[in-house]
């Protein structure tokens, strides 16, 4: 589930370009080159977690990815008129939104290689 949730947001980045172009804080450059990097990025990663013996180097790089992206959030947060399509309160959700993610991804570093780890516990 995790690593499909990246490789869609991956994905996502190339189909809806100027929309993560939005997301991208004034002072960075070449935001449509952020853009795609962080797109390919997260398809490479959600691959990599697929494969048991690299499923460790592949959660420490969503961490480090979801670290580089973090102040993209914050600036939809601080700009909520660059994105009328969500709520406020759906922007500023975004950000313990990361530390979720982080922690998910942080379970995988922990785990054998061969394990998938549940993030709800034992079913």
């Amino acid at each position: 589930l995790f690593a499909l949730f990246f490789i869609a947001a991956g994905v996502n980045h190339f189909r809806m370009p100027a929309f993560y172009e939005r997301m991208i804080p004034t002072a960075l450059p070449y935001p449509a080159v952020l853009v795609a990097l962080s797109g390919a990025c997260e398809i490479l990663a959600g691959l990599l977690l697929i494969i048991p013996r690299l499923r460790r180097i592949a959660a420490w790089g969503i961490i480090a990815l979801l670290i580089a992206v973090f102040p993209a959030n914050v600036h939809m947060a601080a700009h909520p008129e660059l994105f009328p399509e969500f709520s406020h309160r759906a922007l500023l959700i975004r950000l313990p939104l990361q530390i979720v993610l982080i922690a998910w991804a942080w379970l995988y570093t922990r785990a054998e290689h061969t394990t998938v780890p549940n993030p709800i516990g034992e079913a």
